[in-house]
């Protein structure tokens, strides 16, 4: 029978490829037929075969007994045949392991090939059981005349404490004498099994230090002092006397040694061992920040790459030493190396502090700024395509286009000036805009982040809100945005910001009714839904603001100006009330009820003669004539909706503070479920009897109804026929009086207390009036269609900024322990710490309200009763 050999099945599998599956079971077949021979040489080719399909996938698990029978041959060739097919297939629950046994004992006191051979394949092939029956003899071997044997036996013995760690008492003495071996490479394998040893209970290897520090000052071998440094990071945070110890030894060898991964596991186990942070690591510091940064020049990509991966992790310690090289890291982020340039942002994200936030945010910022390059002509053309078709480098696209690679830019220069609430911030005024120039350049989806910090800085820094207003006008005023709103990364949320902005601190304008021409415009509707609501609700804020500063210092010629915004607002209203959203929808319908009382307002409006401008004189005329101000009183109605309150920003906590009120039952029902027997409203009678009623009266008699709707709202009252008891009316008048209480601090609820005489029930309630100060008159040169700021009253000084950072509790916020170490309001800037600035709005007192005029009397709407049809 002719034998084929591996040779032979290689061949085989090559020639058959395409029936290789078909040549496999042929081989197999004979393969089974091999290995029952008694011809050792015969069935030693078969496993090797075996092995070799194994690799491929093939099952081999079926000829274990049969590798066994090939381990025990006395030949070393056919034994070393049988040992590598053992260490590939046999595993942790092979049944023919208690076999071995008896047979590695017998090799391990054989000839020293013998030894190695069962060693190799003992470290692969070793269970439990193995370990507790052979760690004895392992152990001898560690004392063998050979090196090559003792180097095997340190391998081996690591797996045996794998396996069994009960050997470890018992072999960790002979292991601890292989430090000192005269042979350098059984003292390399033992640093190499101490070193995994170590990382699973370093506490039971600090004795080891003496030994290790030895071998770290007199070893040569890199990659033993390697093993011997990460030994050392391991074991000084467990005793810190060794830090003092090491740090004289590693600073030579960061000072002295050509090898790179040596050096930086020198610097690693430097940081990770605490060697930085005590009172003598400052000159370790600077040598390891020295050595590093002189990496970051060097062609090399991959000294680059360790650098700045060393650096990030010294710079928390250190920051002042890695920013002695902010120049040479900011350089790297303009590599071509997109990981380089991750590690860069990484490093310079981490040594950011005032005094250089500002010169890192527009290095940062200049990568996303595009260049506009144009179409290239016919001879720049043929250059490029010479160009690619020569040997010389090619022109690799910029990183900075890659729209992941903007995004995560972007996001950091977010995270950079938003860090510890704008701690490193002193100028509010150049980050915001910062903010309003990464939403032009961008180009990616941040536009979230950018309002939202808009929002949180005009809030929070009153010092900013002036500078605010006036950037949010030139966003406003820009079309860019707007016209692109639906492309991706066009960042349209800045106009979400901007108007809120600009209708929330108004006061801050000279000509704030300018505002509602870009607040109102046409172009609104191809914004999303959320934006375009805003849009509306500041234009309201926007006209009561105004509205109420003109009837301050009223004057009949402003009543064609006041008419005309009024007709511009319900114009452009008209188009946002049939808007598919239903909050723009509810808004616009809001603005068009409340501007067409205002419309109706200012037409009955007739201006009185000079001699009744002095109503407060006490002139001969009428003294309720003389009471009614000059001015329309409507022009007070939008006001008090929205500035009733100062908005301030709220503590993180402070829900959390608020008591629940004595005698609130969270679990209780607010409006209790109807009883079961009442139907309808009616008691006493059940739901067919209603209902066969309603059917009578409607077919026959309307007249005849049970039931009528008296007071117009939809409500069903008893009928006439039915008499009040006292009960009743002492219930009906405690229920009115309890939910007239209940409406008194509501804040949305205007009451009015004065008494009235008895009218036409349809009258409408007086409107209350809030007042404002009038401020300085306005002067700002600049666009005239654009609103001008008001002048600020202050003088030249060096700004400074307030940051409110704690924000507003509740008056009856109870005490906690989170809030009473709070910091107070951070103030940056170079001037000392300002007084809060008064509210721009504030309280009405004898001295404001003798320099406005009197409060209006209340508007009385009387509606024209239908006259009877004849």
């Amino acid at each position: 029978m002719w034998e084929r050999t591996l040779q032979d099945l290689i061949r085989g599998l090559r020639a058959n490829k395409k029936d290789e599956s078909k040549f496999i079971s042929q081989a197999i077949d004979e393969i089974r037929q091999e290995v029952r021979s008694k011809d050792m040489e015969l069935k030693a080719g078969a496993v090797l075969k075996l092995t070799y399909l194994d690799m491929l996938g093939y099952d081999m698990g079926w000829a274990s007994f049969h590798i066994v029978e090939v381990m025990s041959s006395p030949r070393i060739h056919l034994k070393s045949v049988g040992y590598l097919a053992a260490s590939q297939s046999f595993q942790q629950n092979t049944d023919v392991l208690m076999l071995t046994t008896n047979l590695l004992k017998k090799d391990l006191s054989s000839k020293p090939e013998d030894v190695a051979v069962a060693l190799n394949g003992l470290s692969h092939i070793v269970t439990p059981d193995l370990g507790r029956d052979l760690s004895q003899e392992i152990t001898a071997m560690l004392n063998h005349s050979r090196a090559h044997i003792r180097k095997r036996a340190v391998l081996a013995l690591f797996k045996v404490f794998i396996r069994y760690p009960e050997a470890i008492p018992q072999g960790m003495p002979r292991l601890r004498e292989k430090l000192e071996d005269p042979d350098p490479g059984v003292v390399a394998a033992t640093v190499n099994v101490l070193c995994e040893l170590v990382y699973r209970s370093p506490q039971d290897y600090l004795s080891l230090a003496p030994q290790l520090f030895h071998l770290l000052t007199t070893s040569s071998n890199n990659w033993m002092l390697i093993k011997i440094i990460k030994l050392f990071g391991i074991l000084t945070p467990h005793e810190p006397r060794l830090v003092r110890k090491l740090q004289p030894p590693i600073t030579d060898l960061i000072s002295t040694t050509p090898a790179v991964s040596l050096l930086y596991e020198c610097v690693r186990t430097c940081i990770t061992g605490g060697m930085l942070e005590s009172t003598s690591g400052f000159s370790l510091a600077r040598t390891c920040v020295t050595k590093l940064a002189s990496f970051l020049q060097d062609p090399d990509q991959n000294l680059k790459y360790i650098a700045l991966l060393a650096m990030v992790k010294i710079v928390p310690t250190h920051p002042q030493l890695v920013a002695e090289y902010q120049d040479m890291i900011l350089a790297s982020v303009d590599d071509q190396d997109i990981s380089i340039r991750m590690r860069a942002l990484d490093l310079v994200s981490a040594m950011v502090s005032r005094s250089n936030l500002q010169p890192i945010i527009q290095q940062l910022l200049s990568h996303l700024v595009r260049s506009d390059s144009a179409l290239p002509s016919a001879a720049q053309s043929l250059l490029l395509h010479t160009s690619a078709n020569s040997t010389g480098p090619k022109a690799s696209t910029s990183p900075s286009q890659s729209p992941a690679y903007r995004l995560t830019l972007a996001q950091r220069i977010l995270a950079l000036g938003s860090q510890d609430m704008y701690d490193n911030v002193v100028d509010f005024e150049w980050y915001l805009s910062v903010l309003v120039d990464l939403a032009y350049v961008a180009g990616v989806d941040v536009g979230e982040q950018i309002r939202d910090q808009l929002l949180d800085i005009a809030v929070r820094v009153r010092g900013a809100r002036r500078f605010a207003v006036q950037l949010m006008i030139k966003v406003l005023s820009d079309d860019i945005f707007l016209l692109n709103a639906s492309d991706e990364g066009s960042c349209a949320e800045i106009l979400w910001a901007a108007a809120w902005i600009c209708g929330e601190f108004c006061g801050e304008l000279a000509e704030p009714y300018k505002l509602l021409t870009y607040l109102l415009q046409p172009h609104i509707a191809l914004l999303s839904p959320d934006i375009a609501a805003v849009y509306l609700q500041s234009a309201m804020k926007v006209f009561g603001t105004w509205a109420a500063e003109l009837a301050a210092r009223w004057d009949d010629d402003d009543l064609p100006k006041v008419k005309s915004m009024v007709e511009l607002v319900l114009e452009q209203s008209t188009t946002f009330a049939a808007n598919p959203n239903i909050e723009v929808q509810e808004r616009a319908a809001e603005m068009q009820q409340l501007f067409t009382f205002i419309r109706a307002d200012l037409n009955a409006h007739r201006p009185r003669p000079s001699a009744e401008f002095d109503y407060g004189a006490g002139s001969g005329f009428d003294e309720s004539a003389s009471s009614d101000p000059q001015f329309p009183k409507s022009l007070f109605l939008m006001q008090p909706l929205f500035r009733a309150y100062e908005l301030n920003p709220v503590a993180p906590n402070a829900q959390a503070c608020v008591p629940v009120p004595e005698g609130l039952d969270l679990d209780a029902w607010i409006v209790p479920p109807p009883k079961e027997a009442v139907s309808n409203g009616v008691e006493g009678q059940t739901a067919t009897e209603v209902k066969k009623k309603h059917k009578k009266g409607k077919a026959k008699d309307k007249g005849k109804a049970k039931f009528e709707d008296v007071d117009g709202n939809g409500f069903a009252a008893p009928a006439p026929d039915h008499v009040e008891t006292e009960e009743e009316r002492v219930e009906l008048e405690r229920r009115k009086a309890a939910r007239l209480e209940r409406l008194r601090d509501d804040p949305y609820y205007l009451i009015d207390d004065r008494a009235k005489p008895k009218s036409d029930p349809h009258d409408v309630d007086s409107i209350p009036i809030v007042k404002l100060d009038d401020l300085p008159p306005p002067t700002q040169a600049g666009n005239p269609s654009l609103p001008r700021l008001r002048d600020s009253s202050s003088p030249m000084s060096p700004q400074a900024f307030v940051i409110d950072k704690t924000g507003e509790m509740p008056h009856s916020a109870r005490a906690s322990p989170s809030t009473a170490g709070e910091p107070p309001t951070l103030v940056i800037g170079s001037g000392a710490a300002s007084p809060e600035p008064p509210s721009a709005f504030p309280v009405d007192t004898g001295t404001v309200e003798a320099s406005l005029p009197a409060t209006p009397q209340a508007i009385k709407v009387t509606r024209a009763k239908k006259k009877a049809s004849s």
